[in-house]
């Protein structure tokens, strides 16, 4: 058994990071407080160089699998560490207009990265499970900051009871799983399932419950019902990690668990998720074609893309009519999923930084509330336009070549139709992104003044608008790095014992 613990000094140092934020909260001076920002942003970056040189090529894990150090898990933590990066300097503005303690924000913000990072390497539920609800309890308080605002206090309790919920009854799932396999870790499940011919029922029940409590995280419908208020009512930074972060590490855990355990019963799930990805990605787009809140149109948005993102995970598995597993297809399927959920992050990130920049400018956020933004903040308005349609997958945007990767590896294992649909949602959302933009190009503002943009916050959006343009015409590095990913999530025991199986 192997009890290396230096295999988690990069959880170690966000952790301690986290810590000493708090505590310089503690010591600065009112006017010297925003400097806690810059500490989170450059320990971030520091971590992310020091987890790059330490664990890159390694292959290795804890407790007999429990937590796993490869490719695939470094990938996502560089991918959080990023993101923290760019969480923390877009609030940059809004701590220093809204808070008294900025300290307490940075070091919760800092802290649900670490639950990010672990569910990423988790190889067993429980691991799982703990890692989520670290991030889960983050989020919650993160959701309420604005503790004045009434809107923040319901998205918050409707947050916080609905994960209770969905919590336990992902709980429950695992124990039936363990009750009826003897085990939770993600190779020997496959294995129990593998010998098995049929599922008992009180397994199915079980395997169930965990997709419906993986469903409340990731806001697919129907257990979508907390996420608009949610993200109506947290402060827009907030808005923006929980759209990317908590969906991207609810995703990175989903992939691990589904290829690594769950694959020699896709017969018995892939059905659920196909029906998941068709209602989430129908509801979410219809319905924010009647929003007038940006951060309501935005959340409907983001659960449009969890339908798509579905759609990657029905298609992890290719079996084909003779029963030859085909690994090469399932290399697309995961490829596809993995690149959507960088381009997506990148976009949304980028999108709901410039809308933070006119909120923190003018104290509205309804789409109303961007008519003339071109006028009064051409780059805002060109960063936030982009993001659009890059939302909506037009040529050269990320967006485009992810959801051309995602649908392609769908329609290539036989499910066209939901490709299709895909597609179709797809252009169902360019009209209400197009609508924004009216309002942004066409509309008259009701104040004429300029808007001002922090030199930071410039500089981010920047950042983030040549990233989308940079992935949208030349993905190249970023698809290395994410096959070397997959490559490490799909050679595990489970997959090769299927493989071995089939073929």
């Amino acid at each position: 058994m192997n009890v290396n613990f230096a295999l988690l000094l990069p959880e170690f140092l966000v952790t301690g990071l986290a810590f000493a934020i708090l505590t310089a909260d503690f010591f600065l001076k009112i006017d010297r407080k925003h400097f806690l920002a810059y500490l989170a942003a450059l320990g971030l970056i520091g971590i992310l160089a020091f987890t790059l040189a330490y664990q890159w090529h390694r292959r290795d894990d804890l407790y007999q699998g429990l937590v796993l150090v490869d490719a695939y898990s470094l990938f996502f933590k560089g991918f959080f560490l990023v993101l923290g990066v760019v969480v923390v300097l877009t609030s940059v503005d809004y701590v220093k207009r809204k808070l008294e303690h900025p300290g307490e924000y940075y070091g919760i913000i800092v802290f649900t990265i670490v639950g990010m990072m672990l569910m990423a390497a988790s190889g067993e539920l429980l691991t799982a499970y703990i890692s989520l609800e670290l991030l889960s309890f983050g989020l919650y308080v993160l959701v309420s900051f604005d503790r004045y605002n009434p809107k923040s206090n319901e998205g918050g309790a409707k947050y916080i009871l609905l994960g209770a919920f969905s919590s336990a009854l992902m709980l429950y799932g695992i124990s039936q799983v363990y009750g009826l396999t003897g085990t939770t870790r993600f190779d020997e499940i496959s294995q129990a399932l593998a010998i098995s011919r049929e599922l008992s029922p009180g397994l199915i029940v079980g395997l169930v419950l965990i997709i419906a409590g993986l469903g409340f995280k990731i806001a697919a419908v129907p257990f979508h019902m907390w996420a608009p208020d949610a993200y109506e009512g947290a402060p827009i930074p907030v808005t923006a990690y929980l759209a990317v972060g908590s969906k991207a590490a609810a995703f990175a855990l989903i992939i691990r668990f589904f290829t690594a355990a769950l694959m020699p019963a896709v017969a018995d799930w892939q059905l659920i998720v196909i029906i998941l990805a068709a209602l989430t990605m129908t509801l979410g787009n219809l319905v924010a074609l009647t929003q007038r809140n940006i951060k309501r149109l935005l959340a409907y948005s983001s659960i449009g893309h969890v339908g798509y993102l579905l759609v990657g995970v029905a298609a992890l598995t290719a079996v084909n009519p003779n029963g030859v597993f085909q690994l090469q297809l399932s290399h697309m399927a995961t490829n596809g999923l993995m690149l959507h959920l960088v381009a997506y992050g990148v976009t949304n990130m980028a999108a709901f930084g410039a809308v933070a920049i006119v909120y923190n400018a003018t104290g509205k956020d309804d789409i109303d509330d961007l008519a003339g933004l071109a006028q009064r903040s051409p780059f805002v308005a060109m960063v936030l336009t982009a993001a659009l349609f890059s939302l909506a997958g037009l040529p050269i945007f990320a967006g485009f070549v992810s959801k051309f990767y995602l649908f392609n590896a769908a329609a290539t294992q036989g499910l066209l139709w939901l490709a299709g649909l895909a597609i179709f949602t797809s252009l169902i959302s360019l009209y209400y992104y197009l609508n924004v933009i009216r309002f942004i190009y066409i509309s008259e503002p009701a104040d004429s003044s300029r808007i001002r943009v922090p030199r930071l916050a410039v500089g981010v959006l920047g950042v983030l608008f040549l990233a989308m343009i940079f992935i949208g015409v030349y993905p190249a590095p970023i698809l290395d790095a994410v096959q070397q990913a997959t490559d490490a999530v799909l050679s595990s025991d489970g997959i090769l014992r299927l493989a071995g199986a089939l073929n």
